[in-house]
């Protein structure tokens, strides 16, 4: 058995599911949730970034952040 990932735009994913159902194949959905979050957790990050080279907020020195790891 062979597995191929496809990326469908998801005004065609309704109908590109039903055609692969007819067609008598398993379909396995997998989402990109998991990457959201990362890319949700980034932007935060970045942001933070920003604040703390505007002065508006601190930063965590180094050393600290080190020590609590």
């Amino acid at each position: 058995m062979k597995q191929i990932t496809i990326k469908i735009p998801d005004n065609k994913y309704s109908f590109f599911l039903e055609l692969v159902k007819n067609l008598g194949l398993t379909v396995k959905e997998e989402t990109l949730e998991g990457s959201q979050e990362v890319l949700n957790g980034l932007e935060q990050g970045f942001m933070e970034v920003k604040l703390i080279q505007e002065g508006k907020t601190k930063g965590t020195p180094l050393k600290e952040f080190l020590d609590e790891l």
